[in-house]
């Protein structure tokens, strides 16, 4: 396995979970603000969505801070309706798999410019990732809050690291793999 598809795999660990994240909570949830003032999940699927789509629209060859693209609008709270945020999440995502399935590692050296700075691929893509999971680790976190004793564990649950080691042992070593049994663990 090469870079780009090690790079590629971690993105669709970290939208599996967001996804399932999302799926559990309610309509109505989706607007609920952390606590202080925080984003919502609301705020964040349209952040990470527009942060994708303008990062990877012309990836290499336009700044990743597209002029048509306002930051600040994705954190004011909206009603959220879920067939639009969830059109506009999955736009994002589109981008950023069709500009990462056009690259090799050999690719990985070349410079793509961000916010009039440029980066090599390499750095671009490390740099996105983290900052995807990051705000995918608030999204599941506030999903998790609001869902109490109703949610569905999307890691390893509390007694079944013995059963998820056996199962990693057993093949499941992909990150693919891997996001497949967190949407799926197993029942206690």
């Amino acid at each position: 396995m090469g870079v780009v598809h090690s790079i590629e795999s971690e993105y669709k660990r970290y939208k599996a979970l967001a996804d399932a994240a999302i799926a559990q909570v309610s309509d109505a949830e989706l607007a609920h603000a952390a606590p202080g003032g925080g984003n919502s999940i609301e705020m964040m699927v349209r952040h990470i969505g527009g942060n994708l789509q303008s990062r990877f629209t012309d990836f290499r060859t336009s700044d990743g801070e597209k002029p048509w693209r306002n930051r600040d609008e994705e954190f004011e709270a909206v009603a959220p309706n879920r067939s639009e945020l969830l059109e506009a999440w999955e736009t994002g995502w589109k981008a950023l798999f069709g500009a990462v399935s056009a690259l090799g590692d050999d690719d990985l050296a070349d410079t793509v410019t961000i916010r009039r700075q440029p980066l090599r691929i390499d750095e671009a893509l490390h740099r996105s990732l983290a900052h995807a999971a990051y705000h995918v680790g608030q999204i599941v976190f506030l999903a998790k809050a609001m869902r109490g004793d109703a949610w569905r564990c999307l890691s390893i649950p509390r007694g079944m690291s013995e059963a998820f080691n056996k199962k990693a042992a057993s093949g499941m070593q992909t990150a693919e793999a891997h996001a497949d049994w967190l949407r799926n663990p197993p029942s206690s």
